[in-house]
């Protein structure tokens, strides 16, 4: 072990994200967590599991049954000077709240010319794979992308679940994470003194040559399986993690485009006015000359997400459809 480095520990995901919330806890006594069912249950995923009983109940906060009250209270208490965590249950249930983040977290240092700040992290699980039907499971990170004055992030590994939240309690401005229901599992190591990350660019997981694949949050690892398989067909595809969702990381996409001169957008969110779509955009408006083929985006099917699990698989991009995507974009090329 080289002197000097913290030895890599077993851990998983979701005990990444409660060791950064224990750290947020114990480093700044402005910091409260809040939301539904946080303190005495441990959190709906588990992520705040034995916080109450070591912080107390003026820290870890379980709160009523009201999105638009409880954000607007920790909007209220971030003007006030403290540094409030506050975590929706899923994302669906964040659209009860979607008027106190657009028209009040998001707007009112505008509104008071630059006079008042609203330091809020709103913590949120995203996403399908767990059979819990339509009203649990979507991907609505595009619509918080779509709004200025918030910054919209998407860990995807274990140093990101870790490092993004302390980066994000030092933000002057609202931050939304949003961490993928499939991914509290995930196992790996991660050192013993990992701390905060950057939260304003994207990260380059798999260097490649052919063909850019550009994911986030639960599509990483799938974007990461499906460069694996290309791999073995003498495909090399490069695996963009953009990390941040709003402000995007322009300049890493650009210059892997600039050398693979292909690019596939993964998106558990809808094809149709999606944050693919947007990335698309951005690539034909400042990389088209550099594209040897059209751009390629694999979304989830244009449908509430169903129950039953084979056909939960079948709405949901899945790696194969990855990998077809990736070797249609090569194909096209000569």
């Amino acid at each position: 072990m080289t002197q000097g480095v913290a030895p890599a520990r077993k851990t998983t995901y979701r005990e990444a994200v409660r060791a950064a919330l224990r750290e947020a806890l114990q480093r700044d006594p402005r910091v409260l967590l809040m939301g539904e069912e946080v303190g005495a249950y441990g959190g709906s995923y588990a992520c705040s599991l034995g916080l109450l009983e070591e912080f107390g109940p003026d820290r870890v906060r379980d709160t009523p049954l009201s999105e638009s009250a409880f954000v607007g209270m920790g909007i209220g208490a971030a003007m006030g000077g403290l540094r409030p965590i506050v975590e929706i249950m899923t994302v669906n249930f964040s659209l009860l709240a979607l008027d106190q983040l657009l028209n009040n977290a998001a707007t009112l240092r505008h509104m008071s010319g630059g006079q008042v700040g609203v330091p809020l992290v709103v913590r949120m699980a995203t996403g399908a794979g767990k059979q819990v039907a339509a009203q649990h499971s979507h991907s609505l990170e595009n619509f918080y992308a779509h709004i200025p004055g918030l910054k919209v992030l998407a860990p995807a590994t274990l140093e990101d679940a870790r490092g993004m939240l302390w980066t994000a309690l030092e933000d002057p401005d609202p931050v939304i994470l949003f961490e993928h229901t499939m991914l509290y599992g995930l196992e790996g190591e991660l050192a013993a003194d990992a701390g905060p990350v950057p939260i304003d660019r994207a990260a380059v997981r798999r260097p490649g040559k052919d063909v850019t694949l550009v994911a986030y949050g639960g599509t990483v690892g799938k974007a990461m399986d499906a460069a694996r398989a290309l791999a073995e067909q003498r495909v090399d595809a490069e695996v963009i993690d953009l990390r941040t969702l709003r402000p995007l990381d322009d300049a890493t996409l650009l210059a892997s485009v600039a050398k693979t001169h292909r690019a596939v957008v993964v998106d558990e969110g809808w094809r149709t006015g999606g944050l693919a779509g947007e990335i698309c955009a951005r690539l034909a408006e400042r990389a088209f000359y550099d594209l040897d083929a059209p751009l390629a985006r694999v979304c989830t099917a244009e449908v509430p997400i169903p129950y039953a699990k084979h056909l939960e698989d079948a709405a949901l991009p899945q790696v194969e459809g990855i990998v077809q995507a990736a070797l249609g974009a090569v194909a096209r090329h000569g």
